[in-house]
């Protein structure tokens, strides 16, 4: 099988010495090109120039969510076409490594490789619906390109952390989950909406999104909106504001209407203790399962962020979740 191995050699877990270890590895199996990326949108460059060579019949993302989420839109650039499309195979090398172990993929790039390899050998793979994100016809952010995203957006709050933890990144501090929760407490902080939510949901009317008259839900403080479960992870427990969304499913969507002390205390508990039966509830507390089309519009701008990637502010947002768009190596 003819391959393509993109890695990010900032990957979070690997060194040089593992990320050698895998290519050779993965070349006993495979013909191998191996490509390094080298600035923000490499990967997504590599991925699209080997779908369109129309030769390559696997690209292998080495590291962590953000480098899958550019080689996936790479590999759909030009729309989702899982028959002729190469595969996505996934080593997971970031800090959380979220899309990897949601797909049951160990947490560990050598155990994961040879997880790859085995399922290579007994050509193990499936067929997964993405989340798509696009500017709304009609706002200010009509013209925001289109972007896929494998297992998370986020619309406010939580996009707004993934900010700050990037900023600290910057200045040269390391992703680990006390940096992440030190930001969300300078968030909480400084939010500006948490009494009055600026969010509107709008979902057009009728079932799965058939005409008819179209729903709309006011004065939400924060969106996440999940195309598996679990969300995220903090260490190794899993957190599930969405456990019924699924990559066989459309997506689903997570918010809250207050983001008062006593509110996100409440909730933030339910989130860590949330389990894949049971997640956060409650009177503040929106869940909408298996949705196909819906937009998030906002009265100011918001921090937005996709895949754990923060994209900057946004005032409206359109999302669809598409069924059966790539096929995954598993």
């Amino acid at each position: 099988m003819r391959a393509l191995l993109v890695v990010n050699p900032a990957a979070t877990t690997t060194s040089a010495r593992t990320r050698e270890v895998l290519t050779h590895a993965l070349a006993s199996d495979l013909k191998l090109e191996v490509a390094e990326t080298r600035y923000r949108g490499h990967a997504r460059d590599l991925a699209r120039q080997a779908t369109e060579g129309g030769e390559t019949e696997l690209v292998v993302a080495l590291g962590g969510d953000g480098t899958v989420n550019e080689v996936v839109n790479g590999l759909l650039a030009n729309g989702p076409d899982p028959e002729s499309h190469p595969r996505l195979a996934v080593v997971p090398g970031g800090s959380t490594n979220v899309f990897a172990r949601a797909l049951g993929l160990p947490n560990d790039v050598v155990e994961a490789t040879g997880a790859l390899l085995d399922a290579l050998r007994d050509g193990s793979e499936r067929t997964i619906g993405l989340g798509l994100a696009a500017g709304t016809p009609g706002t200010e952010d009509e013209g925001v390109p289109e972007r896929w995203f494998t297992f998370c957006a986020g619309f406010g709050f939580d996009a707004g952390v993934v900010g700050r933890v990037e900023q600290q990144r910057e200045r040269g501090k390391r992703s680990t989950h006390a940096l992440y929760m030190r930001q969300v407490v300078r968030q909480f902080l400084g939010e500006a909406n948490r009494r009055q939510g600026v969010i509107t949901l709008e979902r057009p009317g009728g079932e799965d999104g058939a005409e008819g008259t179209a729903e709309i839900v006011e004065n939400l403080a924060l969106a996440i909106i999940c195309n598996t479960a679990p969300w995220s992870y903090l260490g190794n427990r899993p957190i599930y504001p969405s456990p019924d969304a699924s990559f066989d499913t459309a997506l689903d969507l997570f918010a809250l209407s207050k983001l008062s002390p006593s509110a996100v205390a409440r909730y933030a508990t339910q989130l860590l203790t949330s389990t894949p039966e049971r997640g956060p509830h409650g009177k503040h507390a929106l869940s909408l399962h298996d949705l196909t089309n819906f937009t998030l519009h906002s009265q100011v701008p918001l921090p937005f962020q996709m895949d754990g990637d923060h994209l900057g502010l946004r005032t409206s947002v359109t999302f669809t979740g598409v069924r059966r768009a790539l096929r995954v190596i598993v």
